[in-house]
């Protein structure tokens, strides 16, 4: 079954490691065949790559655009070893992305890790508004 993928005006679109940038209407494609596809939106460069979890993404988006998994290993899980270290609660996505990984599921382990940049959002979110869920000494939930 082909992938349906509608493009707007101006956005841009990779499969394989061509970019196909739509005209100035709506369109919609039908694409058959194995070939990795992601949206412009959904594509990090290593200079829009700035947090942990960005970079880790980053990684695997190379493993799937690259259909290799060997030439990102040693970065990849040095990077997601100094995350978990960091931020311990992130290992069931952690564990997810590295499923993935193994089982050859690279678009799937792209998407976990978007979850993973997510998860860090909102953990950034959390520290830059002082909210941290744990009461202060004397302070009441």
């Amino acid at each position: 079954m082909a992938l349906k993928v509608e493009l707007r005006p101006g956005e841009k679109l990779l499969v394989g490691n061509c970019i196909i940038t739509n005209a100035d209407q709506r369109t919609r494609l039908f694409i058959d065949g194995q070939a990795p596809i992601l949206r412009e939106k959904d594509i990090l460069t290593a200079d829009t790559a700035d947090t942990p979890a960005k970079r880790i993404y980053l990684a695997v988006q190379l493993m799937y655009i690259n259909d290799d998994v060997d030439e990102m290993r040693d970065e990849y899980f040095a990077l997601v070893n100094e995350f978990v270290t960091a931020v311990p609660s992130s290992m069931q996505i952690v564990d997810q992305i590295n499923n993935e990984i193994l089982t050859g599921q690279l678009y799937k382990a792209l998407k976990a890790s978007q979850r993973l940049r997510e998860y860090e959002q909102e953990l950034l979110a959390h520290v830059s508004t002082g909210r941290s869920g744990i009461p202060r000494d004397g302070e009441n939930r």
